[in-house]
C-alpha cells in the first residue's frame, strides 16, 4: 500500500525534534529533509494550525506544540502496564535510592512510558525518550525473550552504530547476548550506551506470557559492586515478577 507523501513528510518533521534540537528554523528543517522552502513551508503552516507545531514570533524558530503532549499523555494513559506498575516503581525506587524505569517496545527502540526518581538518581532521564536495542539493557530485555523469527525479522536490516566503545555492533554476538538474558533472567548494559553508565533491566510479561515492558535500574559505573549489582538484581526480578502476576502472568520464566 502506498505511503501518503504530504503525511510521509509531516510527520518526519516531527521528527526532527528532539532534546538536542528542540527549535529550528525553516532553512534547518528543510535542509534536514531534502524539502524545498515552499513545501516546507506549507507542511509547518498545516502542522501549526493544529497545534502540534508552534513558532516563537520572536525568532521565527519553530518547535513541538502541546497538541502533542495532549495526545501523548492520552496514550500513556491508556496503558494498562502504566497504570499497574507504577506502585512498584515508587517502592523499587525507595528500596534502591535509583530512578526507576518502565519501557516498551516501539520498532526498533524502547520507549520511556514512566519514571519515577531515586533519591541517589544520578542518570538523566525523561518520559518519551528513546534508548536502541542493542546498546540498552531495557533494550535486550524487551527483545530476548521474542520467537527467534521475530528477532530476525526485527534485526534484518538493523544498524549497530556504536554509542560507545563497549556498544555490541555484531549481529551474532546480539543474538548471543539475547541468549545469555533468556538464560539468568536480566539484562545488563555496561557502559554500552553512555559512558559511565551501568544499567540493569528485568522484562515483564503478560497473561500470555509475552514481553510487554521492561524495569530498569541505571547507576554509575564507579559505583556499582558486585554486592549492589546482585542486589538490584535480586530486587528487579521479584518486582517483575509480582507485576506479571498482577498482569494475569502464571509462569514466568525470572
Amino acid at each position: 500500500m502506498p505511503i501518503i507523501q504530504s503525511v510521509d513528510r509531516a510527520l518526519k518533521i516531527l521528527d526532527l525534534f528532539n532534546e538536542h534540537n528542540s527549535e529550528m528554523k525553516i532553512t534547518e528543517i528543510s535542509k534536514k529533509l531534502e524539502l524545498n522552502k515552499s513545501t516546507t513551508h506549507s507542511l509547518l503552516k498545516t502542522l501549526k494550525e493544529h497545534d502540534y507545531i508552534k513558532q516563537d514570533a520572536d525568532s521565527g524558530k519553530y518547535s513541538l506544540g502541546l497538541k502533542l503532549l495532549e495526545r501523548g499523555q492520552f496514550m500513556l494513559n491508556s496503558l494498562d502496564i502504566r497504570e499497574i506498575a507504577r506502585k512498584y516503581l515508587i517502592d523499587l525506587s525507595v528500596t534502591t535510592g535509583q530512578t526507576t524505569h518502565l519501557v516498551i517496545l516501539e520498532g526498533m527502540y524502547g520507549v520511556y512510558i514512566d519514571k519515577v526518581e531515586g533519591e541517589s538518581a544520578v542518570v538523566y532521564s525523561r518520559i518519551g525518550k528513546r534508548v536502541p536495542i542493542h546498546s540498552s539493557a531495557v533494550g535486550k530485555s524487551l527483545m530476548a525473550f521474542r520467537q527467534p523469527k521475530d528477532i530476525e525479522e526485527l534485526l534484518q536490516h538493523y544498524d549497530f552504530f556504536a554509542q560507545t566503545t563497549n556498544t555490541i555492533t555484531d549481529k551474532q554476538v546480539f543474538i548471543d547476548e539475547l541468549a545469555e538474558v533468556r538464560k539468568q533472567g536480566y539484562a545488563i548494559d555496561n557502559e554500552e550506551n553512555e559512558p559511565g553508565i551501568f544499567c540493569i533491566a528485568v522484562p515483564v510479561f503478560n497473561h500470555t506470557n509475552h514481553v510487554v515492558a521492561a524495569i530498569s535500574i541505571s547507576t554509575t559505573k564507579q559505583t556499582i559492586t558486585s554486592a549492589l549489582e546482585q542486589k538490584i538484581i535480586d530486587t528487579l526480578k521479584q518486582t517483575c515478577s509480582e507485576i506479571s502476576q498482577a498482569l494475569g502472568n502464571k509462569e514466568i520464566y525470572l
